[in-house]
């Protein structure tokens, strides 16, 4: 491996594990500033993280956490803020179980008609701020917030008993209406609970990502249209095209989010639907650098601390610490980017004058050896 490679290997390493150091020693001293023992915290964490119920629930977790990194890292790559991916999840899920719920399709067609109505729906919803974006001028941050608030809603006006809403048979959920049985995707049978099976459309997901972003052409463009939209277009990259296009991809795998939970678990979309994983995949895409392996990483990471954090309230420390140590990682990533970037310019800034001095020194020699 070359050295400017490893440079770079060590230099991407160091930013994730720099930021969480440093957040772990911050929410060390807030806890020890609230009176409790920081390492006892950790360590009950630990402990009850790698436990082999809460290793299924983390990777059940990371699941859906891993799908909502790859929304937000298709915008990021492209310089893009998508920040309504929790809107066009939500809406995806609700949208693919009512399609779901109202057909008894056998599981081979009715699963990949429930997964399509959500990638095309996610798709479609993301797709409004990109043609904003292009036609209007409007800010994707500003577009996607109110489409969210939108979405919310469009959700709570169908989901309402007469329209695409059904009341249980104890009267006290509204829901749609249960997606069949022939209709739930396969498990992982793992002990105590079961692995879910979306696991793999995840992997399939993130290899895609890779590919696209790495080997295509498409991908090329799109890494360049992020750096500077005025070279990409002065090279012949049509940029409005490509911002829509990265929208509607970001939206697509966005509606993918709630699959994981519609078809492996709840079965049906109701208000208790897990909502702000759109929020969580943007610190989640942040701290795994856009990498489809980095945000593995972060997704386990995610999922890791809301298991080992929800044991601490049982054991007296506030509940609110879990919020804490995920804010602080966030706020610790960004700063250490910031800080390995600058890091690394230097040095590529000295090497550079270095080769120059050296280039100067030879050009002189010469010139002595010829006079």
């Amino acid at each position: 491996m070359k050295k400017i490679d490893k440079e770079r290997l060590l230099l991407g390493i160091a930013a994730p594990v720099l930021a969480i150091v440093v957040a772990f020693l911050v929410t060390a001293l807030v806890l020890a500033a609230t009176g409790k023992e920081p390492f006892s915290a950790f360590g009950i964490m630990f402990d009850y993280g790698l436990k082999s119920d809460s290793q299924v629930y983390i990777l059940n977790k990371a699941t859906t956490y891993y799908l909502a990194g790859l929304a937000v890292a298709v915008g990021f790559r492209m310089n893009l803020f998508n920040i309504g991916v929790d809107g066009q999840y939500r809406l995806a899920a609700f949208f693919a179980a009512a399609v779901g719920g109202a057909l008894t399709l056998p599981g081979a067609l009715q699963i990949p008609l429930i997964i399509l109505t959500a990638v095309i729906v996610g798709a479609m919803w993301a797709g409004i701020a990109g043609v904003l974006k292009v036609t209007r001028g409007v800010s994707e941050v500003v577009s996607t917030i109110m489409l969210n608030a939108i979405a919310t809603a469009i959700i709570g006006y169908l989901l309402q008993q007469g329209r695409l809403g059904h009341l249980d048979e104890a009267g006290t959920k509204i829901s749609t209406k249960p997606i069949p049985e022939s209709s739930h995707f396969f498990e992982f049978p793992t002990t105590p609970s079961p692995v879910w099976g979306f696991i793999v459309v995840a992997v399939v997901a993130g290899v895609a990502y890779w590919f696209t972003l790495s080997r295509t052409r498409f991908g090329f463009d799109l890494r360049t249209v992020g750096q500077s939209g005025s070279a990409a277009e002065a090279s012949g990259v049509d940029v409005k095209k490509m911002v829509i296009t990265s929208m509607l991809i970001s939206g697509a795998v966005a509606g993918l989010i709630g699959m994981p939970t519609l078809l492996n678990d709840s079965y049906e979309y109701s208000g208790d639907f897990p909502v702000g994983i759109g929020f969580t995949g943007i610190a989640i895409a942040l701290l795994g650098r856009n990498h489809p392996i980095g945000i593995a990483l972060g997704a386990l990471l995610w999922g890791f601390l809301e298991r080992g954090t929800g044991k601490l309230e049982f054991e007296g420390y506030d509940k609110e610490i879990v919020g804490v140590i995920q804010g602080v990682i966030v706020l610790c990533v960004v700063i250490a980017y910031e800080v390995v970037r600058r890091y690394g310019l230097k040095r590529q800034q000295s090497k550079v004058g270095a080769e120059l001095a050296a280039q100067a020194a030879r050009n002189n020699d010469q010139q002595e050896v010829s006079a």
